[in-house]
């Protein structure tokens, strides 16, 4: 149960830094393509425009999948928790009932012995 929780982190600490790269490339990728392209400035501006759009987009649509891959192993990871305890609460009931069982019978053992007196 603990790895699967490990792994888990581990996955959104991997997708995050690949969420930071992709923006960090698309940001210095566009910041080059503006620096070295002779236009004008409308032409330039229009580029920027669309250039966040579209990094916007993707980011959106990664985020999404990041997000739905996050439920996903989430609703894995509480299934198995859940498991788990029923299979503690189990074990504690049968326990209990073996344990009982001696007891039991050395109490009704004690009320025949107090009655015989």
């Amino acid at each position: 149960m603990g790895n699967n929780i490990e792994e888990h982190v581990y996955d959104i600490n991997n997708t995050k830094n690949v969420l930071i790269g992709l923006l960090i490339g698309s940001l210095a990728g566009a910041a080059a393509m503006l620096l070295f392209a002779p236009q004008s400035g409308k032409q330039t501006r229009s580029q920027i425009q669309l250039k966040i759009n579209q990094l916007r987009n993707r980011t959106t649509k990664m985020v999404k999948n990041v997000l739905a891959q996050v439920r996903f192993n989430t609703h894995g990871i509480t299934a198995g928790v859940q498991g788990k305890a029923g299979e503690l609460k189990q074990f504690g009931r049968d326990k209990l009932v073996k344990e009982m069982g001696p007891v039991s019978s050395d109490l009704d053992a004690g009320k025949t012995a107090v009655k015989a007196a």
